[in-house]
Order: structure tokens, then C-alpha cells, then sequence
């Protein structure tokens, strides 16, 4: 079946691969927290890489494919830049307000005036808050003593670059857009190139340096994601293709190691896609809970490092099951409060200009009377 013939529609198990993706993120930050490494999650000194950063690159592949999909279906690339900056912004400013005046005032070891007047809170908080040039990393007086010393949120470095990636993506549709002729089809060949390009870099690459999620492995996951949809129509999801290309990262993470990550590059878009779309039945039923995984993403860490703050020596096992139940509370408090409502003010940006096209349109009606 090709893909094209199941993208249409909600049908799919986007919510659920990430909702997974964000809880092995936090699984991965789970060894971190607790004993101040990575290095010990069990994965990791399997294969050369942690759960936590597959979840990273399933990430941006899922979003490669999604904000594609609706760059080219909206109306206007305002109108996309409007949609991104809703499912961003605000429940990431929302979670920076209880982390800095909430959480960061409970653990701080510095005197209350000296926390909220240290121009380090404000610079972690419009940093973080507004992503332009990176995130901040520490709070004043917060963590210090926890055994992955003072970061507060972990998590947030890859935001920026996704970001950088939407950007990348609309600027090459935008410039594209002019030659009106071959515009679509120009921006189909850019997105390939963006892959293919990306990917020989990143194999070759391989061999002389790990790229565990470095910015070329993540903007080759993104554009892998992205040429997956404007190639949608040749792109068929095949069983057999699914369980080998399964087998082989079986394979090579189980027999010849030090192989897994080629072998992971070339086949996770494609694994990733028929999960995406192949399973169905009970299995889609998840997404009647919501989607979660962007609150899970953001609230996770610190509230990983409250956990190691409170409880001194705690267990990976045992910072794993209460970071899980706190974070899923505020995740869905987030999406059933905050996100979903803040995602209904789409229409807001095209009801309003439609209405000053409207209000354009009967004036100048008007003045050729």
C-alpha cells in the first residue's frame, strides 16, 4: 500500500509513538539525574546509544513529516508559522513560569530576594521561554547539589534547533514559491537533496566521530521525515520490507555492534512510518486520551531533578516510577488546560484575516460605485 493512500485524515499512531518517545526520553534522563551519568543505561552500552536519543531522532523525524505535511496544506506560510508557534509557545511559557516562580524559588539555596533579582532568572527565563538563541541552562542557587549538577531542564536544548529546522524548511518553500511553474516540484527536489545529503554526511561521518544526535544527524532526521511526505506517492509500506529492515537492526545491535548505527540510518524513517500507519484497531484508541507527549518532553527533567533534590540517593528504578506519575499529571493537566485549548486559536489567524480581506474587498466595491 503506498503511503499516499493513508495520510489523508487523523487515522494514524503519531500520539502514541511520541507519547512513547517522550517516556524514554525521560527513562534515559532517569540514570542521568539519579547517579549524574548516562553512561550506565544498559541500551546504551549496547548499541553506542541511549533510548533517549532514538526518541530524539523519532522526534524530528515525526516532525519532519507532520510540519511538511502541513506547510504545503495550509493556505498561507503565516498561517503555518501561526500553527507551529501555537503547539509551541504556550506551554513552554506556561511551564517556564512555575519552573522559575514556582519550582526555582522552592529549591533555591539563595536568599528569596537575591534569587528573584540575580539577572540570571531572567535571562533563564526569556531564553528558554523564547528559544531564539538557544536555552539557558541553570538557575541561581537550583540543584547545585543534585548529583547531575544545576541544569534545570535538560531537555529543552533540541527546541531551538527544531525550530531552526521549520525555518530552514519554510524559507526553502518561500524562495521555492517564485518560480510558480516548477515551485512544487522544486521544493520536492530541495527536501530530497536536504536528505540525501545530510544522510551521506552523517554515515561517513560516523567514522571518524560519534553523531549521536548532533545537528547534522537531527537535520537529516527531519528532512527524512519531510522527503518521506512530498515522496509519499512512490513510498509503499510493505510488511516484508518492515520485518527486515526490523531483523536487521536486530541484527547489528545484538551481533555486529559496531554497525547498528548505519544500519539504524538507513531504516528508521521507514520502520517508523509503517508503526505510524500499518497497526491499527485497539491500538488507535490512545489517541481519544489526547497527546501528551509534548507536555511529558518539557515537564519531565525538572521534575526529575526536584525528585533527586528530595530525595538524596535515590534509585534509577525508583526516580523512574514517581517522575512518571508527577510528569504524566502535569502533561495531561497541560494538554487538557493549555495545549489543546491554545491549538483551537488556529482559525483565530484566518478567521481575522478574512475578515480584513472582506472588510478591503467591500470598500473598494464601494469606492467603484
Amino acid at each position: 500500500m503506498k503511503l499516499s493512500d493513508l495520510t489523508p485524515g487523523r487515522e494514524n499512531n503519531f500520539n502514541l509513538i511520541r507519547i512513547a518517545a517522550a517516556l524514554a526520553v525521560l527513562i534515559t534522563h532517569s540514570f542521568a539525574v539519579a547517579i549524574g551519568t548516562g553512561d550506565a543505561e544498559p541500551i546504551r552500552k549496547s548499541i553506542g546509544m541511549s533510548i533517549g536519543s532514538i526518541a530524539v531522532d523519532v522526534f524530528f523525524i515525526t516532525s519532519g513529516f507532520l510540519v511538511t505535511a502541513s506547510l504545503l496544506t495550509r493556505q498561507s506560510t503565516i498561517e503555518f508559522i501561526w500553527a507551529r508557534a501555537l503547539r509551541i509557545f504556550p506551554a513552554l511559557l506556561m511551564m517556564m513560569l512555575l519552573t522559575v516562580f514556582g519550582m526555582g524559588i522552592f529549591f533555591t539555596t539563595l536568599p528569596l530576594q537575591t534569587y528573584l533579582t540575580d539577572s540570571q532568572t531572567y535571562i533563564y527565563l526569556v531564553k528558554c521561554s523564547t528559544l531564539i538563541t538557544g536555552v539557558a541552562g541553570y538557575l541561581p542557587g537550583v540543584f547545585n547539589d543534585n548529583p547531575y549538577k544545576s541544569v534545570v531542564n535538560g531537555s529543552l536544548w533540541t527546541l531551538p534547533i527544531e525550530i531552526k529546522m521549520y525555518a530552514i524548511l519554510t524559507i526553502g518553500w518561500v524562495a521555492l514559491r517564485i518560480t510558480k511553474r516548477f515551485g512544487l516540484r522544486a521544493f520536492e527536489v530541495f527536501v530530497v537533496t536536504c536528505a540525501v545529503v545530510s544522510g551521506v554526511f552523517v554515515v561517513a561521518y560516523h567514522f571518524h566521530r560519534a553523531t549521536e544526535n548532533s545537528f547534522s544527524t537531527l537535520f537529516f532526521m527531519f528532512f527524512s521525515g519531510a522527503a518521506f511526505y512530498v515522496l509519499k506517492e512512490h513510498i509503499r509500506l510493505s510488511s516484508l520490507c518492515f520485518w527486515a529492515f526490523v531483523f536487521a537492526l536486530i541484527l547489528s545491535a545484538t551481533v555486529i555492534q559496531h554497525e547498528f548505527f548505519i544500519v539504524y540510518v538507513l531504516t528508521i524513517s521507514y520502520v517508523l512510518f509503517y508503526i505510524a500507519y500499518v497497526p491499527s484497531g485497539l491500538i488507535r484508541k490512545y489517541n481519544l486520551a489526547g497527546d501528551y507527549s509534548y507536555g511529558v518532553y518539557i515537564y519531565a527533567f525538572p521534575v526529575q531533578q526536584s525528585v533527586a533534590a528530595l530525595i538524596p540517593g535515590v534509585s534509577v528504578l525508583s526516580m523512574l516510577l514517581i517522575s512518571v506519575s508527577a510528569t504524566l499529571v502535569l502533561a495531561a493537566l497541560s494538554w487538557h488546560l493549555l495545549e489543546r485549548r491554545a491549538l483551537g486559536l488556529k482559525g483565530l489567524y484566518v478567521g481575522h484575516t478574512r475578515r480584513i480581506l472582506n472588510y478591503r474587498l467591500k470598500g473598494a466595491s464601494t469606492r467603484s460605485r
